[in-house]
């Protein structure tokens, strides 16, 4: 069983918060993009509601490394951080494959430079459909169409296709999940 839980649904205005979601999938618990939030409750307080404790996460996957989607990394102590070069648990600094690396049997991590030269997208293939969790878009209507922050823009345009020619289902980096089909 392969689920997507949207744990905080992410905004960018005077204030900014990042979209948090956990994904279910056999024995691994990924936290994604655990950044700025009003309170850590935020985070912590849906995790309790679906059973998991924050000891028990097993992944955290960063789609950048702006601190509105790092911040909260400390509070999965023995989760392993997964970015767009490598892995890290405790002391070690361990590689992956790069695009297409597998976090788990049913996702996996796909590189999607644009906002910044170092995003990634998590890839899952749910058992309600294929999601994506990215920050190739802000907000939940798909805006801002062209990044004002971003690094490459035709890399973004290149990307969001490539996304969405798989998912069913996006997550922007600060906003609710949209659909795709």
């Amino acid at each position: 069983m392969t689920t997507v839980h949207l744990l905080h649904a992410g905004y960018a205005a005077e204030r900014v918060g990042s979209s948090v979601s956990l994904v279910r999938d056999g024995d691994a618990l990924i936290v994604a993009d655990p950044g700025m939030v009003a309170r850590r409750s935020l985070i912590l307080d849906p995790l309790a509601a679906l059973g998991v404790a924050p000891e028990a996460v097993t992944h955290v996957f960063l789609s950048h490394h702006h601190p509105d989607h790092t911040i909260n990394i400390g509070l999965f102590p023995n989760a392993e951080v997964v970015d767009f070069w490598a892995r890290y648990k405790d002391d070690l600094w361990l590689d992956h494959d790069g695009d297409g690396y597998a976090l788990s049997p049913n996702t996996e991590l796909w590189l999607t430079p644009g906002h910044t030269e170092e995003d990634a997208t998590l890839i899952v293939r749910a058992d309600d459909g294929v999601h994506a969790l990215t920050h190739l878009w802000w907000y939940t209507d798909r805006t801002p169409e062209v990044d004002p922050l971003g690094a490459d823009q035709e890399a973004i345009v290149r990307n969001r296709e490539r996304v969405l020619a798989v998912a069913d289902v996006v997550t922007p980096g600060h906003g609710a999940p949209f659909r795709v089909r």
